[in-house]
Order: structure tokens, then C-alpha cells, then sequence
């Protein structure tokens, strides 16, 4: 759990013009940040584990189109130790691979540097403090929407509130990545009580992307037949029983209905883990409705809908090669 004692206001002035961020992970959040970061005038490497893509995005740069216009950024892409010393270090790995990814890090990040996640689901803080000291992990959620369109190529499908914490740290570490990001065009703000955001976008997750994954929906079409709606609201409902044992206060009053208005919102959206069954990828449900699961069994809680929506979709991941229907 991320708590810490300050305020939850735009910081400005805090010098940060010349800060070095290491972006881990060259998928649309990734890149994404990559991007705009750079243009802003900050230091950025992009750090990829894949040679090959590496090389590409080297080449080529990173290709942005969407809400934000149409450009392109070269920034440096990395895939052994960084030529950088960075003072941030922004996570955009999918979910299963932030062990990995934290593990490989470690010896070549200095203690001063702030390890930042913005990943999907719970448990990614939880695994970055196992690697690293505890008081440098920042975690924190994003509304900003990004699709990849091939190495180094996104779409910048949707603009929304970054929100990072917890404030605390005598280096006012967070005022500066705040104020970073907000020269970037995020528009960022510091929280105090970072658990709280990260189960209220869970629990939207927990309502679509499962159900985006298994039907082939988009996020739109989710609420407008029965049988999804049931669903979503009984997935939800779980999750929200898990979440009030943990004594989380969800950032909405209605959750259901918040998951709605998120379908409404991105209606012609594919949800990422649509997109990830569509490749043919591992998807991150063990970190998003398999934690509700988990979660629900370590506090009595039963949670049929969200093991049901695992286990389909787990099966789904496991059976690509075997397809009779693509």
C-alpha cells in the first residue's frame, strides 16, 4: 500500500527542465509517454528487450497520429544497460512481465532514481517493492488511451487524467514528475492515497476487458446486450465486495454505473486485452480479474464470475495454435 502526506495540487516550479526519464517497455503507453516527453525537452530512453524492435524504433523514430495530431519523435531506444542515468523511471511493461523486467533493472538503476508505475491491475507496486527500496515506489493511474500500430507506431486514441503518489520524500520527487508530465500535455496531478485509484481502475477493468476478450466486443457494445450486462454487473459486484474488505474507498459512488459511462466514453474502443487476444499475446487477467479472485479467496469472498471470466480467458491465451475460429 502507497501512503504518504502532502497534497493533492498541480506543482509547478520545481526545476525538473532537465530530468532523465528510462521508459521500460515500447508498447503504446510506452511509446506514448516516450514521445511526448522528448518533445517537452526532457532526457528519455526507451528501453525494449527485443533487439530487433529496438533497432526499428532506433531507425525510424516513434510514429504518434491521433487526438494529439500526427508526428514523429526519435528517441533512443535501449536493450542492455542505459546510457542514462535516469532520475524517474516509468514502467509501461505488461503486468507479468514486471518482475522480470524489475530484476534486470535493479543493478543498473542508482538509489536516488523513483521507480514509477502506471501498469494495469494490482500487485505491479507490490512486485517493484520486493526489488527495490520501498520509499522509491511511485505508482499511479492514467486515462490516457494508446493503441499500437506496429514497433514504435501508437495511436493516441484518448486524452485523460494522470494522477501519481504518494507526496512524500524530501526530494519532492513527485512535484517534479507532476510537473514533467504536465509540460508534457499529461495533465497530472499528485495524490495522497495511491491504492484507492489503482482499485477503482481494477474495477473498471474487472467489468470490460474480460468480457471485450471473450466476445470480440468493443467497449461500446458491452452494456447494450443482456448477457454482457449481467455479467459485467456481477463481475463488478465482486470485485467491489473484495475492495471494501480491504477498506479501499472506490473514487465513484456508483461502480456499475461508472463502468457504463467508461464503455460510453470509449465506445469504439478495442480494451487491451482484446487487442492482446487478437495477436495472439499473453493477456494480464491474473492481474486484474485473477486478482479479484485471489483477493476474494484470502478473505472468505466468493467470486464465481470473475474465476469463470479467468479461466475463459486463460483458456483462450493457452489455445491460439489450436483455433478453429480466428
Amino acid at each position: 500500500m502507497l501512503k504518504g502526506r502532502g497534497t493533492n495540487n498541480h506543482v509547478v516550479n520545481t526545476g525538473d527542465k532537465k530530468m532523465r526519464f528510462l521508459i521500460v517497455g515500447p508498447g503504446a503507453m510506452g511509446c506514448l509517454f516516450a514521445a511526448r516527453l522528448k518533445m517537452a525537452g526532457f532526457e528519455v530512453v526507451l528501453q525494449d528487450k527485443h533487439e530487433e524492435r529496438a533497432l526499428e524504433i532506433n531507425k525510424k523514430g516513434i510514429r504518434v497520429e491521433g487526438v494529439t495530431g500526427e508526428y514523429r519523435v526519435k528517441v533512443r531506444t535501449n536493450t542492455g544497460k542505459p546510457p542514462l542515468v535516469p532520475d524517474v523511471v516509468l514502467i509501461c511493461v505488461k503486468s507479468y512481465d514486471t518482475l522480470a523486467a524489475a530484476q534486470i533493472l535493479r543493478p543498473w538503476i542508482e538509489p536516488k532514481a523513483r521507480i514509477l508505475t502506471l501498469q494495469n491491475g494490482v500487485g505491479n507496486i507490490e512486485i517493484l517493492q520486493e526489488i527495490f527500496d520501498e520509499q522509491r515506489i511511485l505508482g499511479g493511474v492514467t486515462a490516457e488511451g494508446a493503441t499500437v500500430l506496429g514497433p514504435g507506431s501508437i495511436r493516441h486514441a484518448g486524452q485523460g487524467e494522470t494522477m501519481i503518489g504518494p507526496v512524500n520524500g524530501p526530494d519532492n520527487a513527485v512535484a517534479k514528475i507532476v510537473n514533467a508530465f504536465n509540460k508534457a500535455g499529461f495533465v497530472t496531478k499528485a495524490i495522497e492515497d495511491v491504492e484507492n485509484l489503482i482499485w477503482g481502475k481494477l474495477i473498471i477493468n474487472v467489468g470490460i476487458n474480460a468480457l471485450a476478450a471473450i466476445t470480440g466486443l468493443k467497449n461500446g457494445l458491452l452494456p447494450k446486450f443482456s448477457g454482457t450486462r449481467i455479467i459485467m454487473e456481477q463481475a463488478v459486484n465482486e470485485a467491489v465486495s473484495v475492495a471494501r474488505t480491504k477498506g479501499i474507498t472506490l473514487p465513484y459512488s456508483d461502480p456499475l454505473g461508472r463502468v457504463i459511462e467508461v464503455c460510453q466514453a470509449t465506445s469504439g474502443n478495442v480494451a487491451s486485452m482484446l487487442q492482446d487476444v487478437l495477436n495472439k499475446k499473453m493477456t494480464e487477467i491474473e492481474f486484474i480479474n485473477g486478482a479479484i479472485v485471489r483477493e476474494g479467496k484470502a478473505r472468505g469472498i466468493a467470486t464465481p464470475v470473475n474465476s469463470t471470466l479467468t479461466h475463459l480467458v486463460k483458456t483462450l491465451q493457452e489455445t491460439y495454435a489450436q483455433r478453429s475460429i480466428s
